[in-house]
């Protein structure tokens, strides 16, 4: 680990005081290396050991606490690069029986972040003293794992079970003012005053005029056994039926209750082997993975290497107020981007405006942004009729409807109305943008800016390049996405970019298996059993008819040789069912939009079946959930070979994150690829042979597949094919 980061250390310095200040130093959130820790430990072993030194008080450098343990640690401890600390190292040697266990006492001041690791360092104490911004929080579950600092035994006992389970199990974090209502801090001080406060509270602790108080041993906060008994198995019912695929937050909650129900130090020994068996379990590798390769997205070879600084994006401009445009220009303004918005009429226009409002007051409504951040906010968006105030924008967003000769048009317009530097974005989600730039000659700053639907919403956009667009508008988009709290992910120029492109065999290997006989409902259940929020029909009925035949027939345009073609969903919409709006699709809904079954829909499954000339094959009516889920989504991992293959995504990391955020992909899965290789490239193409021969060549896999499995090599991984076309 050393190796890895050398500058992770502290620091100590005594006062005339005879105060110890502890101070952690590893930028950029002081996060807790090995390194760090062991020099902790020395850190105290050396005050407790002077005799000028009468308290200790522990800090992190440049304003921040500590973000908690080291992640990229993880990785090599994972794959036995190097050792783990032994189980308890931590939790028990540093924390129980040198820090908490000092004849000296210790008080942490903490600004910034106390998150993970952090707030356990915190929290083993003696007493914390806080700025009120300050985040104090447990989010370990997020990786798969549970508080292994000693966080489980700790945080219960500080704030009480029920409040300590809903920071743990949610992830949620607590700033200070809160925090010390709660009694995890004891006291709120500003930042200049912090280490002035936690020195007096450290010397009147060892004076006796404060309380010295071992939170490991501390229980006036714990609920009564009754009431312990009712409140773990109403965490136990929630988890198992928000997170039925998960163990470890039961894990969690078993460590917890093992404190309580056994003393502290029993619940300590449980909480270090719990760590350890979960580190080292699919889901911490597969969230692990997911973790990094969202920061990663932002590391694009060629172009945020070469040292360009993004542009300032003063104004923005966008066409089209319907839903995508209303979203995109609300995910704008709420990160305080003036915003232009251009319709064809007052009433469009009017229209574009109300909807943009209604998505800021459902903010109001939630208590996620105050009345006077909505007007704040709502002053930023100009409505227009024509292109006047274009003159001075730095972007613009194209959200027209899917019409190639329209986009053209307004293409160039922009050209002739907007600035030279003006980047000229569009939001398609299939067409092809050297044909929407066709009319002009600015093909070097024009880029893809793909939202997903509702956009203000969805963390993904994924930003297409051409091969002509410059590096330097890549690198303001970049920057724009994160500034609109966005992760961007830089694909390349083709039919349906990456995620579109990715997912389109996931509906119609689903219309395949239900024309062979595949009931339409266990697929839906299957997929939705496997994590994903929704399955293939219930998504079709979602975005509406229109839309699934509008995107379809671009595939079957571009890729004839391995789509497959069924007239099931345009035999129902000329009946009238277009899906949710209409209240019939696959399913009926009622006033609520609940989904029902609907046993009508086998006649317009016959007749389909009937028009692509195939059989019920009694195999595929009795298909496993396990069967359903491959089937469905190993054409989505071939078709995602291709993509990488292709180099329109830079890393299969990005496909993996793509999924994720653009698709709903299970994140503890992690991501398309990663999933993937979990079943290894030598058996998911075994099986797309099968199917290929049985059911045709929607299901061969790409030579990059095969090409990976007769080597037995990974899909995915540091060996991605050379990203050189684009």
């Amino acid at each position: 680990m050393s190796s890895r980061n050398p500058k992770g250390r502290t620091t100590i310095e005594v006062g005339a005081d005879g105060v110890a200040v502890i101070t952690i130093f590893n930028p950029p959130v002081n996060s807790l290396s090995l390194d760090v820790l062991n020099s902790l430990k020395e850190s105290y072993e050396q005050a407790l050991r002077r005799d000028d030194v009468k308290a200790i008080v522990v800090t992190g450098s440049n304003g921040k606490f500590s973000g908690g343990f080291d992640i990229t640690a993880f990785g090599g401890i994972q794959e036995g690069k190097f050792p783990a600390p032994k189980p308890g190292f931590v939790s028990i040697e540093i924390l129980s029986d040198t820090v908490d266990a000092a004849r000296k006492p210790s008080v942490a001041a903490i600004d910034g972040l106390a998150l993970g690791g952090g707030l356990e360092v915190a929290m083993a104490c003696h007493a914390r003293i806080s700025t009120s911004n300050a985040q104090l929080g447990l989010p370990e579950l997020q990786l798969g794992i549970l508080p292994g600092f000693g966080g489980t035994q700790r945080l219960p006992r500080l704030v009480g079970l029920a409040k300590s389970l809903e920071m743990m199990l949610m992830s949620k974090p607590v700033k200070g003012e809160e925090a010390l209502s709660l009694g995890l801090v004891d006291e709120i001080a500003t930042p200049d005053q912090l280490l002035a406060t936690a020195r007096r509270w450290a010397l009147e602790i060892l004076e006796r005029k404060r309380p010295w108080v071992s939170s490991l041993y501390k229980t006036d906060k714990l609920e009564s056994l009754a009431e312990v008994k009712e409140i773990l198995k109403f965490a136990r019912a929630q988890i198992r039926k928000q997170a039925p695929n998960l163990t470890h937050p039961l894990v969690c909650i078993d460590v917890v209750e093992e404190g309580i129900i056994s003393g502290p130090r029993a619940g300590l020994f449980k909480e270090a082997e719990a760590f350890q068996v979960l580190l080292h379990s699919d889901t911490c590798k597969s969230l692990v993975h997911i973790f990094f390769a969202q920061r990663g997205t932002t590391k694009v070879p060629g172009i945020t290497d070469r040292g360009l600084a993004p542009r300032r994006i003063k104004k923005v401009a966008i066409l089209g107020g319907g839903l995508m445009g209303s979203g995109i220009a609300t995910a704008l303004i709420l990160s305080n981007y003036p915003v232009i918005l251009k319709e064809v009429n007052e009433k469009f226009l009017q229209a574009g405006i109300d909807r943009v409002r209604a998505n800021l007051q459902s903010r109001v409504k939630k208590g996620k942004m105050t009345q006077e951040k909505f007007e704040k906010n709502l002053s930023l968006l100009k409505g227009v009729l024509d292109y006047d105030s274009f003159r001075d924008v730095d972007m613009v967003i194209e959200a027209v409807i899917e019409n190639v000769s329209l986009k053209q048009q307004i293409f160039a317009d922009l050209e002739k109305y907007c600035p030279s530097h003006c980047i000229l974005a569009s939001n398609t989600s299939t067409i092809d943008l050297n044909l929407i730039g066709e009319k002009t000659r600015s093909h070097d700053r024009i880029i893809g800016a793909h939202f997903f639907s509702p956009a203000h919403v969805m963390p993904l956009l994924e930003i297409v390049r051409t091969q002509k667009t410059s590096p330097q508008v890549i690198v303001d988009l970049l920057d724009v996405g994160k500034k609109i709290k966005k992760t961007p992910v830089v694909v390349g120029n083709c039919t349906g970019f990456a995620v579109n492109r990715m997912f389109f065999p996931y509906t119609q290997a689903a219309l395949l298996l239900v024309e062979r006989g595949t009931d339409v409902y266990k697929i839906d259940r299957a997929i939705n059993k496997f994590g994903l929020p929704m399955g293939p029909f219930r998504l079709c009925d979602l975005v509406g008819f229109g839309v699934a035949i509008a995107t379809g027939s671009q595939f079957v345009l571009n890729f004839p040789e391995r789509t497959y073609k069924s007239m099931l969903i345009p035999l129902m919409q000329e009946d009238k069912r277009a899906g949710e709006t209409t209240r019939r699709g696959f399913y009926v809904y009622d006033n609520k939009r609940k989904a029902s079954p609907d046993p009508e829909i086998k006649k317009y499954i016959e007749k389909s079946r009937e028009m692509s000339g195939v059989k019920i094959d009694p195999k595929l009516t009795k298909l496993s959930d396990k069967d359903i889920v491959e089937m469905i989504f190993f054409p989505v991992v071939n078709e995602a070979c291709r993509v990488l293959a292709e180099g329109i995504a830079v890393k299969s990391a990005d496909l993996d994150i793509s999924a994720v955020m653009g698709m709903g992909f299970p994140p503890y899965r992690g991501g398309i690829l990663f999933w993937a290789d979990t079943f290894g490239s030598k058996y998911i193409c075994s099986r797309l042979e099968e199917w290929a021969n049985l059911y045709g060549g929607f299901f061969k896999p790409c030579a990059y597949l095969a090409d990976r499995a007769a080597k037995g090599a990974p899909l995915g991984s540091t060996s991605d094919p050379a990203q050189s076309r684009l």
